[in-house]
């Protein structure tokens, strides 16, 4: 069992539970003394989105990296792809990103990357947790680390994302209205996509350490949709928080989402024979028709458990260089060791450009099967091992088998029960996630 870390990473309310600042110096402690490996002087390298607190948390870690004997490297609001770069590139021992992704501004996170810039395992984490709560051998005087920061990070992400792009695809003549969620790539991915040519249109690129996600990003489409539709831009895009992650709206205001662009880059590259696996990998969560498209494609859908660690991880396993999930997480491993929203964007738009289509035709290669996902909020315990819960789960398999799936979770970073099911009956999909989700919630009270 896990006591600090989630789905991706440590999260939380702002000084409670685990996102205290006696929380986050343990964590720099812990992590920092979990890679104290080899001889060398040992680097561990920071980035953080725009949170107010995230100087508070920013402060905590380098006390509990530079107390253990780590130096550390301070970059400043920067995406956490960019994090994953830098930890590589500098030959850092450790990489961390302070950031609650597509939370509200009251809520903070830690993520940690290893020095080969992938995520950490989950013997890597429970390592760390391990030693969160042991006693702290502390670094000799003459040992402590020194902290410094550098201002050149974001060029040289901004440099790193544009090599992404083959050099004889320019965006002239594209207009891209894109949403930074007032967050970490705030100042990065704008001036990247402009650089290739591109016409940019910005909304969310004012952070006052507030107002993150709020009413922006890609949890917060609406003003991206007006405005894509009211300025006649040819597409645009959305971030989260972080950065990490994407939402597509095309030139009529609809919404693509994260399955919409696995299918169009992973057919893309097959065409052109940069595809390795013969298929993509997602999590349990992504459409059904995403899964029948590839199918009619000859390409295979291996599917992970959600959270794109868990992609991740498949993919390396298995030799496939793209992954991702429906909430617009997307792995080009080609090019980054993380979900990258603003590497995504330039795959999307270089397809815009080569295809000539209009992006509603270019992103819609599918159409979905009915879904439905609801929640149930619960106090405690363990709902899902209820007699009565699995009874009903267990009756809607068998009414579902055949012609639907139906995914039951626990979530990773909040305490709710994800009820999802989906088929080609919308009446039958949404009879059984409600009977599910009354069940669920009478156990949890």
């Amino acid at each position: 069992m896990r006591k600090f870390f989630g789905t991706d990473g440590i999260r939380g309310r702002t000084n409670q539970g685990n996102m205290t600042p006696e929380i986050a110096m343990k964590v720099g402690q812990a992590a920092g003394t979990h890679f104290l490996r080899g001889g060398h002087k040992h680097r561990v390298v920071i980035g953080k989105d725009t949170r107010l607190s995230g100087y508070m948390v920013e402060n905590a870690l380098v006390a509990g990296f530079t107390s253990v004997g780590m130096n550390v490297v301070q970059f400043g609001p920067i995406p956490t792809p960019a994090v994953a770069m830098l930890t590589r590139s500098m030959r850092a021992d450790l990489g961390v990103m302070i950031s609650a992704s597509h939370n509200p501004y009251e809520d903070n996170g830690i993520k940690l990357f290893g020095p080969d810039g992938f995520k950490l395992s989950d013997e890597d984490e429970l390592a760390i947790e391990a030693l969160i709560e042991a006693p702290v051998e502390l670094a000799d005087p003459t040992e402590i680390g020194r902290a410094r920061r550098i201002e050149d990070a974001r060029g040289r992400y901004i440099h790193a994302v544009k090599a992404s792009v083959p050099e004889h695809i320019r965006f002239d003549g594209l207009h891209v209205v894109l949403d930074c969620a007032n967050g970490a790539a705030y100042q990065v991915a704008p001036t990247a996509i402009w650089e290739l040519g591109a016409k940019v249109t910005t909304i969310g690129v004012t952070p006052n350490g507030k107002n993150i996600n709020d009413k922006v990003g890609s949890t917060h489409v609406e003003t991206l949709q007006e405005t894509v539709v009211a300025s006649g831009a040819d597409i645009g895009i959305a971030l989260d928080g972080d950065a990490d992650r994407l939402i597509v709206v095309d030139e009529k205001g609809q919404v693509v989402d994260g399955d919409q662009i696995m299918a169009l880059l992973g057919t893309a590259m097959s065409r052109s024979g940069r595809l390795t696996g013969d298929g993509i990998v997602a999590t349990v969560m992504s459409n059904l028709g995403l899964e029948r498209y590839l199918e009619s494609q000859h390409l295979k859908l291996i599917r992970a458990k959600v959270g794109d660690r868990y992609v991740l991880e498949e993919m390396r396993a298995r030799g496939m260089n793209v992954g991702g999930e429906q909430s617009g997480h997307m792995i080009m491993l080609d090019h980054a060791t993380t979900g990258d929203g603003t590497v995504t964007a330039l795959q999307v738009l270089s397809q815009l450009v080569e295809s000539g289509k209009p992006a509603s035709e270019l992103l819609h290669l599918f159409d979905r099967v009915p879904q439905l996902l609801k929640n149930v909020r619960f106090a405690g315990g363990r709902p899902l091992d209820d007699a009565k819960v699995q009874a009903v789960i267990a009756d809607a398999e068998k009414e579902l088998a055949g012609q639907g799936r139906l995914v039951i979770r626990p979530s990773g970073t909040e305490p709710v029960i994800r009820v999802m099911a989906e088929g080609d009956d919308a009446a039958q999909v949404e009879a059984v996630v409600d009977r599910i989700c009354a069940v669920v919630a009478e156990v949890a009270g």
